[in-house]
């Protein structure tokens, strides 16, 4: 009712509506964990092509496959992508250190990342010119003996940043924060000194030849040790929120992929730790994730997958593995042929599916079609496919026509012999997105009064959102009635619930299973005489 009903007439009173929308999450945002050549670390960035990958994290990289990863899942339809850079420091005495400096005529500089790309960067300090030295000065309140140009160049890769009318004196110009927010190739740690200007270059030199113009590295650095399982989850990373972990700085994530990164045969970057298998599959099942598994690099057969399966030791529900790698040109080696893991092309193809039939389509079949590849490294044939796929094990397969596909969508629960209900890849990962978006879009719900009246309320926008995915095709079923039901009223909240602050919702759906074996019968007839 209107607060004043002062005069006799008509009073207009807007009533808030009941109905909240309910908007499902992402369900193919893809983090990838591994080493690259430079870019932040233990910092997720969040990535739209692969072409943002060579800008933060310096694209491929002879030393580490999870540039080659990132590749394949845009290659195969990606579109969303959180990229973590770890770095294991090299401890060993003497070893060089984690980050290049440089002594640019006083002003100490440090590269922005870990790693010996910033070996090649160099650094010039220039004079301001007199003309514009008095007004910047006076804006700044500094004195004109305090401003200085600094120019920064990559000569690895050409890629120059310069800094004008700049400081070491407090003032809106000071140079290390101006670095901190925009230089992507250094940074001036504290306490800053004044540097002098480097002297003209020769006449017709280039200001980036010899080091009278500029200055070089004066301590180079190393790109550090390769990865171990401890990078990744050791003792003290969930807390500091770094290794895997470093995740927990993002909203959400949906798939999570760990390029290989161990040494085997002698060949670096083959394997992944089934430890940190088994933990990297807990920690998706604690984000409501999915964990894509790479086969390992002695998985060389039918023979020794089958084997091998058990060697993860998890058979979560939140986990597939795919077998077997994938062969490919190797830009890095002059396009020879090379082998490498499936994780990427098989998010691609996820999130390409689910961008056009849904997250409750199989992301498997001739429309999961894997790009870019020259083959795989095991051809499978029907018999030897039908060997590992009970056994939980997804086969990538070559057909004719159709190229080189995903051939399996089962989880890693998907042994016939758990017969588990979430045997499939489809199922768990609409309940996944279901789970997501009810628990974002009933915060609400949280502090209102516990009666029929909520209860109403979420009945209403919980099966809001259910019929629209009803509507879409998720569910089997062919009236809403078969297909789901939200509960939310005195059968599922008892009033010792009420006493306690408790509400109790119920949402049940029927999956739609995906077919994997079409049986067709065909059969002889006799010719009917006509009467």
């Amino acid at each position: 009712m209107p607060a004043t009903l002062a005069h006799p007439g008509v009073y207009i009173e807007e009533i808030p509506s009941t109905a909240r929308a309910i908007t499902g999450v992402a369900t193919s945002t893809t983090a990838f964990v591994g080493r690259a050549m430079h870019g932040p670390v233990d910092e997720p960035q969040t990535l739209g092509s692969y072409a943002d990958f060579e800008r933060v994290f310096g694209g491929l990289w002879k030393e580490s496959r999870l540039g080659f990863a990132v590749r394949d899942f845009f290659n195969n339809g990606g579109g969303k992508a959180i990229v973590v850079r770890l770095y294991n420091t090299n401890t060993a005495p003497g070893a060089p250190p984690a980050t290049a400096a440089i002594d640019a005529n006083g002003l100490q500089l440090r590269a922005a990342s870990p790693g010996s790309w910033g070996n090649s960067l160099r650094a010039r300090i220039e004079s301001v010119a007199a003309s514009i030295a008095t007004e910047a000065a006076a804006q700044l309140g500094v004195a004109t003996t305090d401003l200085f140009n600094l120019r920064v160049r990559d000569t690895r890769t050409g890629v120059e940043e310069e800094f004008r009318n700049v400081t070491v004196v407090e003032s809106a110009r000071r140079i290390d924060r101006l670095l901190e927010a925009q230089s992507r190739l250094v940074r001036a740690p504290t306490p800053l000194v004044a540097p002098t200007a480097h002297a003209a270059p020769a006449p017709g030199t280039s200001v980036w030849v010899g080091n009278t113009a500029n200055d070089a590295v004066g301590t180079p650095a190393s790109d550090g040790l390769p990865l171990v399982a401890n990078s990744f989850t050791g003792p003290g990373l969930a807390a500091a929120k770094k290794g895997l972990y470093a995740l927990e700085r993002v909203d959400l994530f949906n798939l999570l992929c760990i390029p290989p990164y161990l040494a085997a045969s002698g060949i670096a970057d083959q394997d992944v730790d089934p430890a940190l298998v088994a933990d990297a599959a807990k920690y998706c099942e604690d984000r409501r994730a999915f964990l894509i598994v790479d086969p390992p690099s002695t998985w060389i057969d039918v023979a020794t997958a089958k084997a091998g399966i058990t060697a993860f030791n998890t058979r979560s529900r939140n986990a597939a593995v795919y077998f077997p790698r994938l062969r490919q040109p190797n830009p890095l080696r002059d396009g020879l042929i090379d082998t490498f893991s499936p994780c990427g092309a098989v998010a691609g193809v996820m999130a390409r599916t689910d961008a056009s039939r849904g997250v409750w389509k199989a992301p498997a079949g001739l429309e999961a079609a894997l790009n870019g590849l020259s083959g795989l490294s095991v051809p499978l044939t029907d018999s030897e496919n039908g060997e590992l796929n009970p056994l939980g094990l997804n086969c990538l397969r070559n057909f004719p026509a159709a190229g080189n596909i995903v051939w399996g969508a089962r989880t890693l629960r998907g042994d016939d012999r758990l017969a588990s209900e979430w045997k499939y890849i489809p199922i768990r990962r609409l309940a996944l997105f279901i789970e997501e978006t009810l628990f974002r879009g009933t915060q609400w719900v949280v502090f209102e009064p516990n009666d029929e009246p909520l209860w109403a309320q979420i009945r209403l926008n919980v099966g809001a959102f259910m019929h629209s995915l009803f509507i879409d095709g998720a569910f089997q079923g062919a009236t809403p009635r078969e297909a789901y039901f939200v509960k939310c009223s005195h059968e599922t909240t008892t009033q010792t619930d009420i006493d306690n602050g408790i509400v109790n919702v119920e949402v049940g759906f029927a999956p739609l299973k995906p077919a994997e074996f079409v049986v067709i019968k065909i059969q002889q007839i006799a010719l009917q005489a006509q009467v």
